[in-house]
């Protein structure tokens, strides 16, 4: 009789706020040379790899059992006006294809009569807290970059769960209207990167990755 060695599971959920991951899609999509949007299945293999080279596991021990994607969203209405409603309908199938559950707030109007998301981030973490209590997993996969997470990797860390923070910093300029021109930047809270149990620096990676022809940075990317 031949005996197995049962290899444990590292279970991983991937929680993300939405405007972030949308910025950085974008970013590959119109600002860098690769000019595709980001791929949620290809996202979670990266996770499973880069969680896999941190935890000292075989990748295949790695398995993500949840994602969850928390957006602002617009009236129905507003969107039909814009004539976006079908890209949000092709959206949420391709989260629903992904296997990620989405979590959508309505978005706020300000007094000076700007959109706003407000609560995101608040509900991101409770939910992170009570899947971790009442399901449990051994990985948090953090796509976001605000300091306002902190709290929820410190307590993480106090119940035992590593975070893998995927962090994002980039600037360029962009026009609003055609012939002026903004800075826009994206950075990562310090504290947030110091929390975290991995913190990895997502732009240069990449791209030292897709330089060497890295199969995991070829799969981020929409073909």
């Amino acid at each position: 009789m031949r005996w197995y060695q049962i290899r444990p599971i590292v279970r991983i959920a991937v929680f993300i706020d939405g405007g972030y991951f949308d910025e950085v899609s974008r970013y590959y999509k119109f600002r860098h040379p690769r000019g595709s949007r980001l791929s949620f299945a290809g996202l979670h293999t990266l996770v499973r790899g880069l969680t896999a080279e941190f935890e000292g596991v075989d990748r295949m021990q790695c398995q993500v059992v949840e994602c969850h994607y928390f957006r602002g969203r617009f009236p129905a209405l507003e969107v039909e006006a814009a004539g976006k409603l079908k890209e949000q309908a092709v959206f949420d199938e391709v989260l629903l294809r992904a296997g990620v559950i989405p979590h959508y707030l309505p978005v706020s109007t300000t007094f000076d009569g700007r959109s706003k998301e407000q609560g995101i981030d608040v509900w991101l973490a409770l939910e992170a807290y009570e899947l971790a209590v009442q399901k449990g997993f051994d990985v948090l996969a953090l796509v976001a970059c605000d300091g306002d997470f902190t709290p929820l990797v410190r307590k993480m860390s106090s119940l035992g769960i590593r975070t893998l923070l995927l962090a994002w910093d980039f600037a360029y300029e962009y026009e609003p209207v055609p012939g002026q021109t903004r800075p826009r930047e994206t950075h990562t809270a310090q504290n947030l990167i110091e929390a975290s149990t991995y913190a990895v620096r997502m732009g240069p990676l990449i791209d030292e990755k897709l330089a060497a022809g890295d199969p995991l940075a070829e799969e981020l990317f929409v073909q």
